[in-house]
């Protein structure tokens, strides 16, 4: 069982959360409930969750601050939340799970089971702390949490030379590194880095513009990078290749 805290000032979600919960997802337990920041320290403390499902935006202090003011993070975060596009930005990038309001039952038992294989792979969420980073500079993230089989990598986004796909995984090259493989696809990286001068010149490669050499006009179109590598430029995309690297 995955024995859970829900945060949240406003009861009715409250309440929609736990019928859901009890409706879809047997293998949690709900320990308590709380209605902002201080009680929801609270609860954490009294009942030492495997997970907490945290509201966002609290009357008495936000879902971040409870954050930081933990001396101990040992249970999963589920964020809960209406649309916060930087909010949510920061959270895809530091590798943690939301749910948007109103929840879908689909998400919220693949949120929840998410959470039960961390739980039971014994690893804990250590990545918050980069989320906190990220979110309390109040500019756009500069790191990245990566994870591999092995491992958690956090990733300087500058550090990021360029992105490859491998069918439904993606192949990061970074700077100084050797390459790590995601379990991501190529679009899902596109979409969280598409501002971060990050483009897609060809369907296999997303690349960092900051680390582009030259354009090669041989064989239809190359860029080639700073690695050496030679990543390939798709036909309808060419011009627009050219037109980007002159006013680099």
């Amino acid at each position: 069982m995955l024995r859970a805290v829900i945060i949240d000032d406003e009861k009715a979600s409250r309440d929609t959360l736990i019928g859901m919960l009890h409706r879809y997802c047997k293998n949690v337990e709900i320990v308590g409930q709380a209605k902002g920041y201080q009680s929801g320290l609270d609860e954490i403390t009294k009942c030492k969750p495997d997970v907490i499902f945290l509201d966002i935006q609290m009357p008495d202090g936000s879902g971040f601050k409870l954050l930081e003011d933990l001396k101990e993070i040992n249970f999963e975060i589920i964020f809960t939340t209406a649309y916060d596009q930087y909010a949510i930005k920061a959270i895809k990038y530091s590798a943690l799970d939301y749910l948007l309001k109103p929840i879908v039952p689909d998400d919220l038992i693949n949120s929840v089971d998410k959470a039960i294989q961390k739980k039971n792979s014994g690893r804990i969420n250590k990545n918050i702390r980069i989320f906190l980073e990220n979110i309390t500079q109040k500019t756009e993230p500069k790191k990245i949490v990566l994870h591999t089989n092995e491992r958690m990598h956090v990733i300087e986004l500058d550090d990021i030379i360029r992105c490859e796909s491998d069918g439904y995984y993606t192949w990061f090259h970074c700077k100084d590194a050797k390459p790590l493989l995601i379990s991501t696809t190529l679009k899902e990286n596109e979409e969280l880095l598409n501002d971060k001068n990050f483009i897609r010149p060809h369907k296999s490669h997303l690349i960092n513009t900051k680390y582009i050499k030259s354009f090669l006009k041989e064989d239809g179109g190359y860029v080639l990078m700073n690695d050496g590598s030679k990543i390939p430029v798709a036909r309808r995309k060419r011009d627009y290749i050219i037109d980007l690297l002159n006013h680099l």
